[in-house]
């Protein structure tokens, strides 16, 4: 699949073909993939509405107005996406970073601490959080690096020059503090150099370098008295390896996210009936633990209709990448799916005690307008990718 999509030109196509033939977009738009992402923001909103209707007394429906704004945002933001051919991301992918890098430091500048973290600038009434819209520009400019070197992409200096353009945002994101947004970049950039043909071996040197910084994060440096973690991190971390560590404490919020998620059976114990969310007895429930409150009050039923969703738009983005017209749309389509199916992996895993507690947002359904918004841009660049690529338009 991927020898087509590099096989053919990766720079612009002929002129004369049109930049913005809005009505030929539209005939080529992958319908399955389009309906697939409104049914799961429909489904994402009929979720939050029984998660959150106890969460601000008098105001029921408090929490999934807020998310219906942001999904209308999504939706304009997505159409606007779909209209821009992806070689004018390609042609500028420098400013790309520059604005990705840019947005990260703007955040340590005017963001003010909330539980310790710096992650969320206030625009008007909504917050805004440029590590979940720095997650699909990061793709964006690391896929132009890489096709632009395409001639070279088999060197070592390439895959370590791209590597270092990645840790940037990585370390900045991970400052904020957000380990969860920085390992969703690690999956992006391993989809961009795994589609962009690096070499196996490079591949390999880089994965054996990762596991040496997560060894030296975890055990030599704290052993040395170098903390890198924050103490809530390394809790989590510990909570994870030894789920029977401290369970007042550590791992509190796991145990009642199993329980949450166990409790749910066949076909849940309906909004009325999940003590856990109800009750406050799982901590963030319509964030970090969302999945274990919806598989509470939905129960198997519920969670495998969403889960069936999820694996429909990574089958879909996945379709892309073969059809896709030139090597830039295949490498961009290649790690927003992992970007994705990264985050839907880890969120799910961490409320069953199969992945550590690392924040990680469930896509269109945990609460958060900067999420939404920036998952439907992702859906409208891969509509983008595929209209143009199935029509042999580019520009």
């Amino acid at each position: 699949m991927i020898v087509d999509a590099r096989s053919r030109p990766s720079g612009p196509r002929s002129p004369s073909l049109g930049a913005y033939d809005l009505g030929g977009i539209l005939r080529r738009l992958d319908w399955v993939l389009l309906l697939a992402a409104a049914t799961l923001v429909g489904y994402g909103l009929w979720a939050i509405g029984g998660i959150t209707r106890f969460d601000v007394p008098g105001n029921p429906d408090y929490y999934v107005t807020r998310q219906a704004t942001a999904a209308g945002l999504g939706i304009v933001g997505m159409l606007v996406a779909i209209a821009i051919p992806p070689s004018l991301y390609q042609r500028h992918w420098r400013f790309i970073y520059g604005a990705t890098i840019g947005l990260m430091v703007f955040v340590f500048v005017v963001a003010e601490a909330i539980r310790g973290s710096k992650r969320w600038i206030d625009v008007g009434p909504f917050q805004f959080q440029p590590s979940e819209f720095g997650k699909l520009f990061f793709v964006l400019a690391l896929a132009g690096f890489m096709v632009e070197r395409g001639r070279r992409v088999g060197e070592i200096s390439t895959v370590l020059t791209a590597v270092g353009l990645g840790l940037a945002p990585m370390i900045l994101v991970f400052l904020q503090p957000d380990l969860g947004s920085a390992l969703v970049y690690v999956g992006a950039l391993a989809g961009v150099l795994f589609l962009s043909g690096v070499r196996w071996l490079h591949l390999a040197l880089v994965v054996v370098a990762a596991l040496l910084v997560i060894a030296s994060v975890l055990w030599f440096l704290p052993a040395a008295g170098v903390q890198v973690l924050k103490p809530y991190q390394t809790e989590r971390l510990i909570g994870f390896t030894n789920p029977d560590s401290d369970p007042g404490d550590l791992t509190y919020n796991v145990i009642q996210s199993r329980t949450a998620v166990g409790a749910g059976g066949l076909s849940g114990r309906g909004v009325e009936g999940a003590s856990q969310t109800r009750l406050d007895y799982l901590p963030e429930h319509a964030t970090d633990f969302v999945f274990a409150s919806f598989a509470e009050q939905r129960g198997f039923v519920g969670t495998s209709i969403l889960l069936l969703l999820y694996l429909l738009v990574v089958w879909r983005a996945l379709r892309v990448i073969t059809v896709a017209g030139n090597l830039y749309g295949a490498v961009v389509a290649g790690g927003i799916v992992s970007a994705f199916l990264f985050q839907v992996f880890v969120n799910v895993g961490m409320t069953m005690g199969i992945a550590p507690v690392t924040g990680i947002p469930l896509p269109f359904v945990t609460v958060g307008g900067s999420s939404m918004v920036a998952n439907l841009l992702a859906i409208g660049v891969l509509q983008s990718i595929h209209a143009r690529g199935t029509s042999g338009r580019f520009r």
